[in-house]
């Protein structure tokens, strides 16, 4: 059990935030960077439109302009975030899209002007698991040799039934397989979950999280739902709405599910922002510091803390 494991810091979980303070000495912030990629989903070569719940933005509506130089993306992202933080490392965070799905002489270019900013601690990829041929493999773990390298997952279930309806376009073995040669070559692995899927009981959801956390995973994100306008669930949303979590039955889920969850395994989110211009559902989740204000109180009142069921689930 990790030596904090009843209170990191002022939170009673493993949080990014305290991960890196104690990794690299001081605060660190995320830089939300975008390598002008699109998707084998939305290409057509697996499909078109993407994942019912991917917005046009491709999960990066908060990245940068991918007309911007990689240099130029960083010093604008490190100016629009001053104002909030006095950090002076940063994570380069490749978010928009599937950020693997590009030539490897292209990859090499834009993540190494990335790592070449000494400012730069660390490089986040976020990719989906049918996008990491050899060649990509080979330069990631290259990279890795210069500066961390964490490859982030969009898993969203275990459920290969519930992600056919999302129409993702891969499997659960595919995950597995890209966790497998991932950690072959010492490479963190992050994995995104989405809480809330529809037709995902909290029992499903449940066997979900175990069974991925069943595998090497370094960090895992809890992600609520979002339905975003001009989405296809959006749509379906529209035609005919469906019920969320409220509040407080998503904030009371959670901290039952930090209760299972390995005490090393690093939470990088609990819950999400998605743009306000395009949330149709659930509007509480725009008050982030609310949810997880929330999140934390139902922490301390039930006395939960990060692995207090684990392994014992």
């Amino acid at each position: 059990m990790h030596k904090n494991a009843q209170f990191w810091g002022d939170k009673r979980y493993y949080s990014l935030d305290y991960y890196l303070k104690e990794t690299f000495g001081e605060k660190v912030y995320r830089l939300s960077l975008n390598g002008g990629m699109t998707c084998p989903n939305r290409d057509g070569s697996l499909n078109t439109g993407g994942c019912i719940f991917c917005s046009a933005g491709g999960s990066g509506d908060f990245a940068s302009s991918p007309l911007l130089p990689i240099p130029e993306q960083i010093r604008c992202a490190k100016e629009r975030i001053a104002k909030k933080t006095g950090c002076q490392k940063f994570i380069a965070y490749f978010q928009a899209y599937t950020n693997t799905y590009a030539p490897t002489e292209y990859l090499r270019r834009i993540f190494g002007e990335a790592l070449a900013a000494p400012e730069i601690v660390a490089l986040s990829v976020a990719t989906r698991c049918d996008c990491l041929p050899p060649e990509v493999l080979a330069l990631l773990s290259e990279l890795n040799q210069v500066k961390p390298v964490w490859v982030e997952l969009g898993l969203q279930t275990a459920n290969d039934n519930i992600r056919d309806t999302l129409h993702s376009g891969f499997s659960f073995a595919q995950y597995e397989a890209a966790v497998t040669k991932l950690r072959e070559r010492k490479i963190k692995i992050v994995t995104h979950l989405i809480i809330g899927l529809p037709g995902e009981s909290k029992s499903d959801t449940t066997a979900s999280v175990l069974r991925t956390i069943s595998l090497p995973c370094d960090g895992v994100k809890l992600q609520l739902l979002h339905i975003l306008k001009g989405t296809r669930l959006g749509a379906l949303y529209e035609a005919a709405p469906f019920s969320v979590y409220t509040l407080e039955e998503y904030c009371d889920y959670v901290a039952e599910l930090i209760r299972l969850l390995p005490p090393d395994l690093v939470i990088h989110r609990l819950t999400g922002d998605g743009p306000k211009n395009l949330l149709l559902a659930p509007l509480w989740s725009t008050d982030k510091k609310r949810v997880l204000n929330t999140i934390q109180k139902n922490l301390r009142e039930k006395n939960i803390f990060q692995g207090c069921a684990y392994p014992l689930q």
